[in-house]
């Protein structure tokens, strides 16, 4: 019987590891920028008390603090990566909270810059941006900032509340910890006989694996090993809502929810929008739960039986050199430039590309306004992994056309947008499998994946949105989030979503134990959306080419520029109505059609 170990880092192929070092060949130089922007901040402070004296103090600063944040932003990113390459090594560990200290440290110091920037009226700040040509670019970095005015705290609370950050985000680093770096699920015999530690990593392989028995282990050790802490993590969530609940509370928002889609001036309507029409479509969900079911002749239908594909094909092993070249055939209608500038991304060293011990799981783009859009991905050789990776691709490209296109001011962009981005690349690749596949079998095989990324995405990440909305108003109501209520309330919600046909199970209700982006409030529904938003665009570039094409080509260099739903606008979709939403929902209903026809 084989052993099959995670590999320690240091027995990775550097070819398969990201250019990191392309940020900084050595500790002194991160030192270095550290400082600077150390310096550059207790040189900031002479704009207290001045910073709207006249348009060209306002647009010094402006700059200036640009600089400041630029280095912070680089600083934290590589301290970040070095950490996620192995949470256990000590030494990243510092690095990483040494960063947070000092973002914390320099929030506080620069928190009078907002109160100060509205204390001058509206009329003075906008006859300033016609009067000096150099802040024309933050017009809508000053438009925003009156838009939120009356969330604004005083200069003295804004700064208590900046030095309070870093320990405001200590749930989030908790359970990083605890996820990525202490829980162990122990070893499960495989579909070959080999005794297996299962991981982040392997998991959804294991639960597609077509021996029952590989599922149900798997299944019930991941969950065994949440359930054993379900206290320590339910104590942790709950004072992560708390905390968002409390923030929204000072800055005089009606509610959590209301605080977070403020930032990109979200209609609260999009949120309910995208759970209404998803509960109407239910019943075709509970149509294929029925249908999964039935194919897999099983008496009762267990959660551990829901990611597996409802047709055999003889097990595909797809080695990370073919998934690059998959991935290039699959995006070639964004035309080639756009491959081009992929493909040097792959040489360049963008990304790393396998698991090893301590490494963050999931997968993620990342990076800084000045370093590559690096991807962390925990590769495994399967076709699903090459959707990951298209995936994580469209997140980097659109950081490069972003960077490339505006100012460090709007060189980020929203999640909103950015699950545009990565969700085009995967339902391209989708339609180019489907038309290429000539063998019945794998048509089906590729249809069902369809399906599932439709499950998975669209209604998974919307069952995880509404589960936070009850959350946040339990606890607004004056509720506390123990392990019972969690796990209770989480166990209704899944039955709902999936219907009859599956069976009740002793585990999915600690679920929410195990999802780390419930550590950033009001967050996953953005991938519910985006979903949405990219089947309509994909379906664009698909049927109308260039124009379409060369339109969201655009939007991608649009950063953070204006708000979400405006950018969007410009590739072709309105996501302030239903319309997006229930044009998806149809294509998940006519999938199924089609897939319980085929079989």
């Amino acid at each position: 019987m084989g052993n099959k170990k995670l590999k320690n880092r240091s027995e990775i192929d550097q070819k398969y590891k990201w250019n990191i070092e392309e940020m900084y060949k050595n500790d002194a130089d991160w030192e270095r920028d550290i400082e600077e922007a150390l310096t550059l901040t207790e040189y900031f402070a002479k704009y207290q008390g001045k910073l709207t004296e006249s348009a060209s103090t306002l647009a010094e600063a402006l700059q200036e603090k640009d600089v400041i944040w630029q280095k912070l932003e680089k600083a934290y990113v590589f301290a970040r990566m070095k950490l996620d390459e192995d949470n256990r090594v000590a030494k990243q560990q510092g690095m990483h909270d040494k960063m947070n200290t000092i973002i914390a440290k320099v929030a506080a110091s620069m928190s009078f810059f907002t109160p100060e920037l509205l204390s001058a009226s509206e009329e003075t700040l906008l006859s300033y941006i016609k009067e000096e040509p150099a802040l024309s670019q933050y017009e809508f970095v000053i438009r925003d900032v009156l838009r939120e005015k009356e969330h604004v705290l005083p200069a003295e609370q804004e700064n208590l509340l900046a030095q309070m950050s870093e320990v405001t985000d200590a749930t989030n680093t908790i359970f990083t910890m605890l996820n990525n770096a202490d829980i162990k699920f122990g070893t499960i015999i495989d579909e070959d006989g080999d005794e297996v530690e299962v991981t982040h990593g392997n998991y959804i392989s294991f639960m597609e694996s077509h021996d029952r028995n590989v599922r149900k282990s798997a299944f019930s050790n991941v969950y065994e090993a949440y359930k054993s802490l379900v206290n320590t993590i339910s104590a942790t969530y709950n004072y992560n809502v708390k905390t968002d609940v409390v923030g929204a509370r000072i800055r005089h928002y009606k509610s959590a929810r209301s605080a977070a889609l403020s930032s990109g001036n979200i209609p609260e309507s999009v949120y309910d929008n995208l759970i209404s029409v998803v509960h109407d479509y239910l019943p075709v969900l509970h149509k294929y739960t029925a249908l999964r079911k039935k194919v897999l002749g099983v008496d009762e239908l267990k959660m551990y039986d829901v990611y597996v594909p409802l047709v055999e094909v003889p097990k595909r092993v797809v080695p990370y050199e073919e998934a690059i070249e998959i991935m290039k055939e699959g995006l070639a209608p964004l035309g080639e430039e756009y491959i081009q500038r992929l493909s040097q991304g792959v040489e360049e060293g963008w990304i790393d590309v396998y698991e090893n011990e301590g490494k963050t799981s999931g997968a993620y783009s990342f990076g800084s306004y000045d370093s590559f859009p690096y991807i962390l991905l925990n590769y495994t050789d399967t076709l699903k992994d090459v959707f990951t990776v298209v995936h994580e691709m469209g997140h980097s490209m659109h950081s490069s056309y972003t960077r490339e296109s505006q100012p460090f001011t709007y060189g980020d962009h929203s999640i909103f947008t950015a699950e545009v981005a990565s969700t085009v690349n995967e339902s391209l690749l989708m339609q180019h499998l489907l038309k290429k596949e000539t063998d019945p079998d794998m048509r089906k095989y590729i249809l069902n994946m369809y399906i599932e990324e439709f499950r998975t995405t669209l209604f998974r990440q919307t069952m995880f949105a509404e589960f936070e909305n009850m959350t946040h108003k339990y606890v607004e109501e004056g509720g506390s989030l123990t392990a019972e209520w969690l796990s209770e309330e989480y166990g209704k919600l899944n039955s709902a979503y999936f219907g009859p046909a599956l069976a009740e199970d002793e585990y999915i209700k600690y679920e929410w134990a195990r999802i780390p982006h419930f550590y950033r409030g009001f967050y996953v529904y953005q991938y519910a959306t985006g979903y949405s938003a990219a089947t309509a665009i994909s379906k664009k570039i698909l049927e109308e080419g260039a124009p379409a094409r060369d339109a969201y080509k655009e939007f991608l260099k649009t950063g953070s520029s204006d708000y979400p739903v405006e950018l969007l606008k410009i590739a072709g979709v309105d996501m302030s109505s239903k319309e997006p939403v229930v044009m998806a929902m149809e294509t998940f209903k006519k999938l199924v059609d089609e897939f319980e026809k085929l079989l």
